[in-house]
């Protein structure tokens, strides 16, 4: 792999640990759902701060525990739904939508209340627009291909929380999910060999609707979003 080969041959940057770690504290406790600003200002302000190696770096890791603490909190959940009724559910994190479309009314959408507190509309999103912005330069600091699989499954646990999570789709919603679609179009392009697109990730390339995208402050529909096309247009180019 690409990566590895720049590893072992003397190509990656110089990083500071110490420098992540204060990034990454930094992104984690001031900025959120108790921030005092619009999800969209917060996005442009964590951008900001992470537009460097060390802040690509802190940037792939939010993503990555993002999807490992989402993880994590449907197999809890899955676990205490079969002590309390004997059901069986499968938490499957390469394609959500089986269990999400079995058991959606019984299920909280991990995403709004993390251990780690990262909020999807605020760091996850700005996260998410590094790593797409700076997609080139990746193999330069982590392994990209974990990192392509995470994105894939925040935008799996994004679009079915919509479908089957009440998780209402306003702008915010939607600019996460077009972020996500974007970037992981241009993660995929500097990958060497790509992967083949997830199950859930074909599933809706194959639908052509149009979902309402409402007013995070109000019930006024405001624009539309086309899932499926969005994601063959950027995706298959």
């Amino acid at each position: 792999m690409r990566w590895l080969r720049r590893l072992l041959g003397g190509g990656r940057v110089q990083l500071d640990a110490g420098r992540q770690e204060a990034l990454l504290r930094d992104v984690q406790y001031r900025y959120g759902a108790g921030a005092q600003i619009r999800f969209s200002e917060q996005v442009e302000a964590v951008t900001g701060m992470l537009n460097s190696d060390d802040g690509l770096v802190v940037a792939a890791r939010i993503v990555s525990q993002v999807a490992d603490e989402a993880h994590a909190d449907l197999k809890t959940q899955a676990q205490e739904i079969h002590r309390r009724t004997g059901r069986r559910l499968l938490v499957h994190r390469r394609n959500y939508r089986p269990l999400w479309m079995e058991a959606g009314p019984a299920l909280r959408w991990p995403l709004f209340a993390l251990p780690c507190g990262f909020h999807p509309y605020a760091q996850v999103a700005a996260a998410v627009a590094v790593v797409g912005s700076q997609a080139p330069r990746l193999d330069r600091v982590t392994d990209p291909n974990p990192l392509l699989t995470h994105m894939f499954e925040v935008l799996d646990l994004t679009t079915a929380g919509w479908e089957y999570g009440r998780v209402r789709v306003d702008t915010d919603a939607a600019a996460l999910a077009d972020r996500l679609i974007s970037s992981a179009a241009k993660v995929l392009a500097a990958i060497d060999d790509p992967p083949r697109l997830p199950p859930p990730v074909r599933e809706l390339m194959r639908r052509n609707n149009t979902l309402a995208v409402h007013d995070p402050t109000g019930p006024r529909a405001v624009a539309g979003i086309n899932l499926g096309a969005r994601m063959r247009e950027r995706l298959l180019a």
